[in-house]
C-alpha cells in the first residue's frame, strides 16, 4: 500500500491593504547606500533650529497685524493658546519622532500609522505649505533688506530689480539672490547651517530681550481696553493666524536622520523650541500692546511703530536689521524642512527616486538645487498675495493626523517600544485634535476650498504615479 503523499502547509503572505509601512522599514531604507543622510546634530542645534524658524517674521510682522484685526489685546491669550496647542502636537509628535527617527516629520510617521495615502496626502499638504511660506518669506526678505539699505546708508534699488512684473518691475532680484545664498549653505554639511542658524537665533533674541527692556517701563494699563474687542472668537482667530510661525518644530522633526541621538534628542528640540518661542512671542506682543493702541499696529513694521510711540524711534533702524536676519534664518529653516520632506518622499518611491540621491557631504544636492531654482523663480517674478491661512490649513491637518496617529500605534502595537512617551494618554493627542479643529473653523470658505482642491490635485497624481512606484508597494509584491 502506497504511503500518503504530505501536503506541505501553503504560506499565505500578509496583506497589507493600506500600506502601512512600519518603524522597522523606515529605519531601513533610510540606511540605503542611495539615500542616507549624515548624523552631525545635537541637542542644541535641534533647540536653535525649531526656535530661528518659529522665531521669524511672525514676531516681528504678525503680532502687530493680529492683534490689530483679530484679537485686540488679548492677542497674548492667542499666543499662549497657539502655544499651548503646539505643545500638545509637541508631545504626539515626540513620541513618533522617537520611535521612528527618519526624514519626512508627520508625513513619515503618518505612513507608519494609518498607510500611504494619507501619508501622502499630508506629504502633499506640507510641500505646499513649505514651498509657499518659502517663497513669501524670500519676498518679504526682499522689502526688508531695500527697507534697511535706505534707512542705514540712503540707498535706494531700482523698482525694475526689486519687484515682480505684476508690481511694476522686472524681476524681484534681492529674492532670487537670498534663495540662491541659502542653497549655496545648504548643500554643505548640515552641521554648517546648523552653525549659522544659532548665530542668527542669538542675534534675534537679543533684539528682542532690548524690545522688551526699553518697553516695559512704558506700558499704559489703558492700553489694555477693552482687552476682548471681537469678542472670545477673537482670541481663536488670532490664534489660527499665529499658528503659521509654529511651523518650526516640524522643520525639527524633519532633521531626525541627521541628529546624532534622535531618540533622546528630539523631544528635546521639539518641545523645548515650542516652549521658548511661546515665551517670546507672548512678552514682545504684551510690551508692544501695552505702549500702543493695538489699532496702531496693522502694517509691516509694529515694533518699530509701537517703539516710536514711546520716543525709542531710535531702535527702528535695529528692528530692520533683526528683521533681516530673522527673515534670513527663518528661510534657510523652512527651506532645509521643504528638502527633507521630499527627499524623503522620493526615497519611498512617490516621486521620482532620482531626487533622492545623496552627495559625499551626505546632503541632496541635486533636490536642494532643484527646489532653488523653482522657488527662486516663483520668488523673483510672481507677486504673493493672502496666503498665510491656506499654509495653516496644511498644518493643523498634519498635526491632527500625527494626534490620531499617535491614539492609532498605541492601540494597534501597545508592545513597541517608545524612548519618549507622550503622557497623560489619551488626553494629550485628544485635546491637540479638538485645538486643531477648533482652530481650523476660524478659516474662511475659500481657504477650505483651496485645501479641498489642491488635495485633490494630489490624488491624482498619487494614482496616476505614486501608486505604481511605491517601494513599499514593490516590496509587498
Amino acid at each position: 500500500m502506497a504511503a500518503p503523499t504530505r501536503v506541505e502547509p501553503t504560506t499565505t503572505p500578509r496583506i497589507n491593504p493600506f500600506r502601512v509601512r512600519g518603524a522597522e522599514a523606515a529605519l531601513a531604507s533610510s540606511e540605503s547606500t542611495a539615500g542616507a543622510l549624515k548624523r552631525t546634530l545635537g541637542r542644541t542645534d535641534l533647540i536653535a533650529m525649531g526656535v530661528g524658524t518659529i522665531v521669524g517674521a511672525g514676531i516681528f510682522v504678525t503680532t502687530g497685524i493680529a492683534a490689530a484685526t483679530k484679537a485686540g489685546p488679548s492677542i497674548v491669550l492667542s499666543f499662549l493658546l497657539a502655544g499651548a496647542i503646539c505643545v500638545l502636537v509637541a508631545l504626539c509628535y515626540s513620541e513618533l519622532a522617537s520611535m521612528t527617527p527618519v526624514s519626512g516629520s508627520a508625513y513619515t510617521y503618518t505612513y507608519s500609522t494609518m498607510g500611504e495615502v494619507p501619508a501622502f496626502l499630508v506629504g502633499w499638504n506640507l510641500l505646499l505649505e513649505y514651498a509657499v511660506a518659502t517663497a513669501a518669506i524670500a519676498i518679504g526678505w526682499s522689502g526688508l533688506f531695500g527697507a534697511a539699505l535706505n534707512s542705514l546708508f540712503d540707498i535706494g534699488l531700482p523698482k525694475a530689480i526689486s519687484a515682480s512684473p505684476s508690481a511694476g518691475g522686472v524681476v524681484d532680484l534681492p529674492a532670487m539672490v537670498i534663495v540662491g545664498l541659502i542653497v549655496a549653505v545648504l548643500v554643505f554639511e548640515v552641521k554648517i547651517a546648523a552653525a549659522v542658524v544659532k548665530t542668527l537665533v542669538a542675534l534675534t533674541i537679543a533684539v528682542l530681550v532690548v524690545v522688551v527692556a526699553v518697553g516695559a517701563p512704558h506700558v499704559h494699563a489703558d492700553n489694555w481696553t477693552p482687552f476682548l474687542p471681537f469678542g472670545v472668537n477673537g482670541i481663536a482667530a488670532g490664534a489660527a493666524l499665529a499658528f503659521f510661525a509654529y511651523l518650526g518644530f516640524d522643520v525639527v522633526a524633519t532633521s531626525a536622520e541627521e541628529t546624532r541621538d534622535p531618540r533622546r534628542d528630539l523631544p528635546w528640540g521639539i518641545i523645548g523650541s515650542v516652549v521658548i518661542a511661546t515665551v517670546l512671542y507672548i512678552a514682545v506682543s504684551a510690551v508692544l500692546i501695552g505702549v500702543a493702541p493695538y489699532s496702531s499696529l496693522n502694517n509691516s513694521a509694529p515694533v518699530a511703530t509701537a517703539l516710536a510711540a514711546i520716543g525709542a524711534g531710535w531702535i527702528g533702524k535695529v528692528i530692520l536689521v533683526a528683521s533681516v536676519l530673522a527673515l534670513t534664518k527663518g528661510l534657510l529653516m523652512v527651506f532645509y524642512g521643504q528638502t527633507r520632506l521630499l527627499f524623503a518622499m522620493s526615497r519611498d518611491g512617490l516621486i521620482p527616486k532620482a531626487l533622492c540621491r545623496t552627495g559625499s557631504r551626505g546632503v541632496p544636492v541635486r533636490l536642494s538645487l532643484l527646489l532653488g531654482v523653482v522657488i527662486a523663480a516663483i520668488a523673483g517674478l510672481t507677486p504673493i498675495g493672502t496666503v498665510a491661512e491656506l499654509v495653516n490649513i496644511g498644518a493643523l491637518f498634519a498635526f491632527l493626523i500625527v494626534a490620531l496617529g499617535v491614539l492609532i500605534l498605541r492601540r494597534t502595537d501597545p508592545e513597541r517600544a517608545r524612548p519618549f512617551r507622550t503622557p497623560l494618554m489619551p488626553l494629550v493627542p485628544l485635546l491637540a485634535i479638538a485645538g486643531c479643529v477648533w482652530l481650523a473653523t476660524t478659516f474662511e470658505a475659500l481657504t477650505w476650498l483651496r485645501f479641498v482642491v489642491w488635495s485633490a490635485v494630489g490624488i491624482v497624481l498619487y494614482l496616476a504615479y505614486g501608486r505604481r512606484h511605491s517601494v513599499v508597494a514593490g516590496g509587498a509584491a
